[in-house]
Formats: C-alpha cells, structure tokens, sequence
C-alpha cells in the first residue's frame, strides 16, 4: 500500500514537471500576424487562428474570404459549413454550374468566370421550373419589352421586371433612345428646357473643386425627377446634395445648389408647406432666403411659446431636440431625439452627452478622431433637420424648427455667414455630420479623395430680454466644417468640438457697470485729493509740485483699486445669487467672451492694489522711530581713568538692555495681523476644494455642492468662480477679524496693548515720524520712576499700580492717554532733523573724515542728545518748540485730515477715542483703532489693504490658471516673502535709525 502511494506521487510529480517544462517552452504566446488579404487565391482566413489556411482539392477561396467554395466546373456534394466541403467534377455534357453550386447543368451558351452559364443582355437565366424541378438544360429567356409588358432583365439577371416608369412616359419603351436623355437609371426628353449643369463638389476650405462620382451619376437625374414629376425622394436627393456643397449658392455656376434653386423658382405656383415661404411643396426646406436683414427677424423677433425654470413646481430644464432625418437617396429614415450623441462625434457614456440637453447647462465637448474611425463608421452621410419639441398651454405637442448657421456657406463665392454683421448671414436648415461620398472621384467603392467633417457645432440659446418665465428664442445651431485631403487615413486625426452656450443681452449690465463706475470712480478723484491735502499739511509744504502729483496719482491707484474691487464683487455675487437661486429664468451666465471685462477690472483691481501695498510698505519701513529713555543714573561710582593711572567717580551707567528688548517688540508687532494668513488660506481651500463650495462656479443650473462624478461636469464661470472666492474670503477673513477683536485680544493676547504697556513697565517713549510733521508717539515714562530695579521692588510697583495707590500713565496727569498722533512744527522738525543727522552720520560720508572710533562716539554723542531733546519737548522745557493737547473733532477722525496746522507749537491729538461706536466702524473696517493710531506704521493698521491685496492675489491666480490650489500656495508663499522684506528692511531701518545693534533684533 505504502509503494502504491509512492509511485501515485512520484507519477504526480513526473506529470506537473512535464506540464511545467511545456508551459515554460510555449510561455512566449508569440504567433504570427496575419490578415484576410494576404492570403492567396488558394487559401482562406480562418477566423479562429487567425492564419492563412489552405483550402482543399478544387476549391479556392470565396468573395468573403473566410471560407472555401469550389473552382468552376465542379458542383458542391457536401457543406457542413465554412470551409468544411467537398466538390466533385461535373460531366463532360454538363460543364455549367448552378448559381447555389449545388448541381452541374447544360449550358445553351457560354459560361461566366464563376462557371455559372451566361445569358445576352436583355435575357434572363432559368434552371428550374415553377415547382423547383432542375432542368437538364439552363433557358435563357427574353423579357417582354412590347407595350403589353414592358419588362426588363433585373439587376441579376434571374427575373423579369418593369422598366422604370421614366422610360415608359419618355418612349413608350423600356429604351432610352436619342434623342432622349439617359442619366441616373432615368430617362428624359430633350424637349424640356432644362439647363446644363455641372457635376462639382466644392471643396472652399482646401480652395478647390473636383469632379464628383455622386454628383456625375445622380445630380442631373435628381434634378431632373425633381422638376420634372415632383418625385419627392428626388427633390430630397438633390437638397442633399445642395447640403453637402455647404449650400454654397453662385448664380454663374449651375451646380447642385443652382439647380436646387431653379426648381425652387420654377414650382412658385405651388403651395408652401405650413404657412412657411421658404418651404415649397415636395421640397425640402434648405434656406430661410437671401433677404438682407432676415437672419435678425428670424432669431430674435418672435420667442418660442414656452418657458423654462430651474425649480419649483412648474420646473423645466429639459430641452427636447428632435431631427427628421435622410439618407443620401433621400429617403425618409425616422423621426428620432438628439439624445444619445446623435450630433455628437465624440464618445462618452450617455449620462454626459444627454447633459447637453439640460437648459443652463453651458456643455462643452472636445475630442480628436482618427480618420480611419471617420470612413468606417460613416460609410455616407445621414442628413437632419433640426426642431425643437415644446409644449403649449393646452398640452399639445409642436415642433419649432432649428435655423442653422453654417460657415462654409458660400454666396457668390463670399463667405457671408463669417462676416460679423448678423445682417448678412443667410441661414439654412438642414446638417449633416460626415460626408464621405461626394469625395469620391472615379468610383463610388473606391476610398475618398476628400472628406468633410462637422468639426464644430455650437448650440447657441439667447434668452429674451427682461422675461421673468424663462422665455427663450429660436436656438441657433453654428457649424463649421472642415475639408480632409485624404493621403493616410491610420496616420490622419481631426480635432471636433461640440458645445450649448447661452447668452442674454448684456447691455444693462455694462451700463449700470459703467454708471457704478462713473460715481465711484469721482467719489475716488474726491478721497484721493483730500488724501493728498493732509499728505501736503504733514509734510509741511504747501506748494504743488511732481512729488505732489505722483502722491495723489498713488492715492487714487489705491481708491480706484477699491472701486474696482467693489464693482466685481458686486457683480460676482450678483450672478452667483440671481442665477443659481432663480426659479423660472430671467439671467443667464455671461459667456467667456462676454467676461472679459470682468476680467480686466479684476486685474485693475489687483494691479493698482499692489501698487497701494507697496506705497504702504515702503512707507512703513522708512518711517523715523526714537526710543526715548526715561531712566536716570543712580548715584556715582569709582572709575579708572585710561592712561592716567587713576581713579575717579564717574555716574552710574543706564542700562542699555531696556531700549534693546522695547526695540526687539516693537520689531516683533511689525508684521502682526487681525488675522492668520496660513489659516485664511487653508480654510479658503478646505471649503473650496473638500466641501465643495467650488461646484457653485459651474456653469449649470445646480446649487449642489456634491456632483456625481459619472455625470457631466460643465466648464466654470470665471465670475462664479471670482464670486465663490471673494465670498468665502471675506466671510472667513471678517469671522478671524471679529474673534481676534473681541475675544483673543480681549481674553488671550494683545500685542499692541502689550507693547503700550512694556514701554511703560520699561520707562521707555516711542517717538515716530511717518511723515516730515506728522507722526506718533507712544508716552512709556514710568510712574514709579524708574524701571531698572529688582524684582521685589518691580512687584512692589505692580502692586501699587493695581491699588491705584500711584498716578495714572497718561501724559496729562490724571489721564490713562498713552498713545497720541503728533502734528510738529517746522521748528521742532529743524531741530530734530539736526541731531538726527549727526546721528545717522556714520552711514553717511562722515566715516570717511574721522575713525570709526570717534565716529561711533559722535553717534553715542548725537544719541543721548536726542534722548535729552525729545524728554525735555515732552516736558515742555523749549517754550518756543512747545505743544498742546487736544482731541481731534469727529470730521478729523472721518476723514483722517487735521484741520489746524501746526505753526507756532506742536499739536498732540490724544489717541483714546471715546465714542464707541465710532470705534466700533473703524474696526469692522478692518482699520486702525483711534487708541492705538501708531498701528498705522504697522500690518496691523492696515488689516483691509492686505486682506483685500491678498484676495485679489489668490483670484487673479486662479482665473490665470483654474487651480484654488495653486492659487493658494502662491498667495501664501507671497505672504511670506513681503513680512521676510517687511521685517528685514524694518530692521535695518530701525539699527540706523535708533543706534540699536542689528544682532539683538530677532
């Protein structure tokens, strides 16, 4: 039992390592490449190998050539299907074979290439009698042509048929003698005046025209049956072929179009089809007319009589297309819906092309096909004629046919259709996509010369003017084709577009734009000016000069900045509100070309807030600071004396490291905001891209802000998108602004009051200069007297402080004011001017006339006699450089102008503002607050300037490129670089501004 199992797995073994070693010899799965055509006339293609395969013993391949029929002069025994048959030789007195192959049989003449027998012209060929009987001689028998019968041989020569009905009514025969006409199959009489025509295609775009076989064989025939007996598959054939010239018209060349027309002049005592004048009985419907002026009336004079809505009860979004459509032949093939991608050559699901259909939808569809694809799947063209399927009042369904522009039409050799006078155009009816057939120049079986192609195809949709029921007019179909010379159709591509759009009349836009424009545009002129006059009070000159000019020029670049911004958000929020949330349609999007000059203001917008941006950066980083230390030496110390071997008492030093650590904050709050830019950022791109907010930019009637990912996606609105982003900046930007104003400045953190509050703590003024004689100044002295102490005692003080057991900080006793805005006169500003120069002296030329040594001496020289200046100014020690204290009026507040100039003394405004509410504006203007004014020289004073350049970055971004990402980053990463500017300039300002060491500024 044991040996049993042994070799069943040894036997096993054996088994998979041969399956295995055949596997591995055959695992190439390389076989030779073959096709139908490259077998010989003695092998078929077989179609499960794929390979040439030899057929058997007298046979030879068949038309098809994937199977084996025998060779003549044998007759079939057997056929199991395929190549699986067997022939056998037929008798001596029988060489004939059957037309089925099956039975040999007598010829009474010759026999054809197939071996089948062959009967004359005129004669039919008979091998069986009535009941199925195989004669033992074929009978050719002749049709009775006499007036009795008047029959003829059909195509295959196996029955007798009537002669065309043509030949009867020409000759009383079933021949077409001269001095008649054959043409086509059909026979006239030379007695009718019918003109000489030409058997053309026109090719306009490729600049030529040929020969065509369709046009050769079945033009004049056409036309002929047409005009003649009224045929009505005639008078279509001919419109087709009036269609596929681009129902080109030249009253000098007689072709398709030509001929169309002079049957359409001649049959005027004919009715017109449903009251329609362009529409004659038994014609087909081609042209609307060559009236000058037509187009406009036809477009745009009578709305369809029906409406559309995007929701509520009575909701209609669904445009219901319908095309009768023809074969070249022109026959009639069916009554069928646009849906599915009839007019659309590019593939997709279904899902995606029928969203083409969906009113407000703006569709857009672009691809690029082979021309091999082309010439397989339209073999000839299929023609339409376009109507739109509506609904009255009463629930009966009418159609309302589609006018069509097309732009290769043609008229007396102008394209008319291109010019951009609407007045011009001649509009057509009927379309086609592919026109494969009229290219064909010798043979009708051969491979086209030519081939045109519908490359583009635009539905336009142009709502009525001031409707409120979504009425709309007669759409209009745009199409333009293009003319393929064909050399290798596997190597040879085309591009097709298809598209919807929709337009309404933006004339009142553009004029309550340009209104809006106008008076704001002077309220800015107005600001801008009186700017300039408190710019010229501040800097004490009262003469108007360039500098003057270009000062205003940038006020108003940043007035006119807020004009723009405020017209496209206005705008933006306009369409995105009114046309997402309407219920029947009254507004529809502007189109790409129509957002042009949305898109310029925007960049207005932008461009001269940049330029505002960095007028303000530069101004904040060349402002004068100086620290003004209160602090006195305590006492006297014992101290040697260089180079004297002595000693002597010298006053104790004050130190440096309060001015340092005051310089180091002031460093810090330059570049702090109301608001987080990285969280600005990441929240804007979160509600954008993960929940989705960025669907509402979408060109589409749907407020969703989730899409169906299998469903179709419209293009965006560059002012939807502008909108979504503006809305959501604003709104997350204002959110940060009120938390950071009411609650962390409140209860976590305020670094402005903080650094009011050290200045004091440090007995350490800031005294700044943001114009020549105007600026700010921060009131730190100590109340204690000084700050250089111990910290027992500096808690000593806190305590006293909390205890109101000492006085107030404000400059006026009794009085908590800080923080003033300074208006100096020209005489203090002469004095300062000449300490600060022997100050600042050692960036300057002097180093080149002294040594660094006493250079640095001078400056430490020139330091504390500044410091000593500015304490006894505040301490009114210079009677005739004194000041006074004042608060501003409200209309000074408002318009940020001081009306009083400062002559003889110097002008503080006190900087506590004690109305609320006004307080309360100024904040939710995102501006500076009254009681801290200095933060004007900061970001923090500038909240709405760099909100709003930060917005307009990201939006201009994103309408350049279509990406919230990218946008996202840049904004950020621009951030980032100006506060690094911002805060490495700021400092150099401050070291040479101020004396401190560069290396203890972080």
């Amino acid at each position: 039992m044991a040996a049993q199992f042994v070799f069943s797995n040894v036997a096993v073994t054996v088994f998979l390592l041969f399956v295995l070693r055949g596997f591995s010899q055959a695992q190439t799965f390389s076989l030779p490449f073959q096709q139908p055509e490259m077998c010989d006339h003695y092998q078929y293609f077989d179609i499960s190998a794929l390979s040439c395969v030899q057929c058997g013993v007298n046979q030879r391949q068949d038309a098809r050539g994937t199977s084996c029929v025998c060779i003549p002069g044998f007759q079939m025994i057997s056929n199991n299907g395929g190549p699986d048959i067997i022939c056998k030789k037929c008798p001596e007195n029988m060489k004939g074979v059957t037309k089925d192959g099956w039975n040999c049989i007598s010829c009474p003449g010759g026999l054809t290439t197939e071996g089948n027998c062959h009967c004359p012209t005129g004669y039919i060929l008979v091998e069986r009698d009535v009941n199925g009987t195989l004669l033992s001689q074929a009978i050719c028998k002749l049709c009775d042509e006499s007036e009795n019968s008047f029959t003829v041989s059909n195509a295959l020569g196996n029955r007798c048929i009537r002669c065309e009905s043509t030949f009867i009514n020409t000759s009383r025969s079933c021949a077409c003698s001269e001095p008649n006409i054959l043409t086509g199959g059909l026979c006239f009489s030379n007695t009718r005046n019918f003109p000489h025509m030409i058997s053309t295609a026109r090719y306009g775009e490729l600049g030529m025209s040929f020969t065509s076989e369709w046009f050769t064989k079945y033009l004049q025939s056409a036309a002929a049956a047409c005009w003649v007996y009224a045929n009505l598959t005639s008078c279509q054939a001919l419109g087709n072929m009036c269609v596929m010239n681009m129902n080109s018209y030249d009253s000098t060349t007689f072709d398709a179009c030509w001929l169309f027309q002079f049957v359409f002049e001649n049959t005027a005592v004919l009715r017109t089809v449903h009251s329609v004048p362009f529409w004659r009985q038994n014609l087909p419907w081609l042209f609307y007319g060559d009236q000058l002026g037509l187009a406009p009336q036809v477009l745009s004079t009578i709305p369809l009589p029906t409406n559309f809505s995007f929701k509520g009860q009575y909701q209609n979004t669904k445009m219901k297309f319908v095309a009768a459509s023809y074969d070249v032949k022109g026959n009639f093939l069916k009554w069928q819906t646009l849906e599915g991608g009839v007019l659309q050559l590019c593939p997709d699901t279904e899902i995606r092309l029928n969203a083409a259909y969906s009113f407000g939808t703006t569709y857009q569809q672009n691809c690029e096909i082979s021309i091999s694809n082309i010439l397989t799947n339209f073999p000839t063209p299929i023609f339409y004629d376009v109507y739109l399927e509506y609904t009255d009042e009463n629930q009966h369904q009418y159609i309302w046919a589609v006018p069509v522009l097309n732009l290769n039409l043609q008229h007396n050799k102008i394209f008319v259709n291109q010019d951009s006078n609407s007045g011009k155009w001649l509009l057509t009816r009927r379309i086609f996509l592919v026109d494969t057939l009229s290219g064909r120049e010798n043979d009708l079986g051969s491979q086209p010369r030519f081939i045109r192609i519908a490359t583009q195809i635009s539905l336009s949709i142009h709502l009525v003017p001031n409707t409120k029921n979504g009425n709309i007019y007669p759409p209009l179909i745009t199409i333009a084709y293009s003319d393929i010379d064909i050399k290798d159709p596997n190597r040879q591509s085309v591009k097709i577009s298809f598209s919807i759009k929709y337009e309404m009349d933006q004339g009142e836009a553009h004029v309550q734009t340009d209104i809006a424009l106008g008076v704001l545009g002077g309220l800015a002129v107005l600001s801008s000016l009186l700017k300039t006059a408190g710019w010229k009070r501040r800097i004490g000159s009262p003469m108007i000069d360039l500098q003057t000019v270009m000062k205003f020029l940038v006020y108003y670049a940043g007035d006119l900045a807020n004009v723009f911004f405020i017209i496209t958000v206005g705008t933006g929020l306009y369409w995105l509100i009114f046309f997402k949330a309407q219920k029947s349609v009254s507004v529809l999007l502007p189109m790409r070309a129509q957002e042009e000059g949305f898109v310029t203001y925007v960049g207005c917008a932008f461009a001269l807030k940049a330029l505002q941006f960095l007028h303000k950066l530069t101004s904040q980083i060349t402002i004068d600071i100086f620290f003004i230390d209160w602090e006195r030496p305590k006492g006297k110390v014992l101290k040697a004396v260089e180079g004297e071997g002595g000693v002597r008492s010298a006053t104790v030093p004050v130190s440096i490291w309060r001015t340092y650590f005051v310089a180091n904050e002031w460093n810090e709050i330059q570049t702090v905001r109301k608001i987080n830019p990285l969280f600005q950022v990441l929240i804007v791109l979160f509600f954008l891209e993960v929940v989705g907010f960025k669907n509402l930019a979408l060109m589409d009637s749907s407020s969703s802000l989730s899409r169906n990912p299998p469903s179709y996606t419209a293009p965006y609105s560059r002012i939807l998108r502008y909108a979504v982003s503006t809305a959501l900046w604003l709104v997350i930007g204002i959110i940060q602004i009120v938390f950071f104003v009411v609650f962390y400045e409140r209860f976590i953190e305020d670094k402005i009051r903080q650094f009011v509050d050290l200045c004091c703590m440090s007995n350490i003024s800031v005294f700044l200069l943001s114009h020549k004689c105007f600026g700010y100044y921060i009131h730190g002295r100590s109340v204690h007297g000084h700050a250089d102490t111990n910290m027992e005692e500096m808690n000593m003080n806190l305590k006293r402080e909390a205890e109101n057991l000492c006085s107030q900080r404000g400059l006026v006793p009794n009085t908590e004011g800080q923080t003033f805005q300074i208006a100096v006169s020209s005489q203090m500003r002469q004095h300062y001017d000449r300490i600060h120069e022997t100050l600042t002296r050692k960036n300057g030329p002097a180093r080149l006339l002294s040594s660094s040594a006493s250079t640095f001496e001078q400056s430490i020289k020139a330091y504390h006699t500044m410091n000593k200046f500015l304490a006894s100014f505040i301490d009114h020690v210079h009677k005739e450089m004194d000041y006074f204290i004042k608060d501003k009026l409200l209309l000074e507040r408002i318009l940020g102008v001081e009306f009083m100039e400062p002559m003889e003394k110097s002008i503080f405004y006190n900087g506590i503002l004690q109305m609320p509410l006004l307080n309360l504006i100024t904040t939710l203007k995102f501006e500076k607050n009254e009681g801290y004014s200095f933060s004007s020289v900061l970001y923090y004073g500038n909240e709405a300037t760099l909100l709003i350049y930060d917005l307009l970055f990201f939006c201009v971004v994103d309408l350049a490129c279509q990406n919230f990402i990218l946008a996202a980053f840049l904004t950020y990463l621009q951030q980032e670089i100006f506060r690094f500017i911002r805060n490495t300039v700021g400092q150099k300002n401050l070291a040479s501004k101020t004396l401190v060491d560069q290396r203890f500024l972080i």
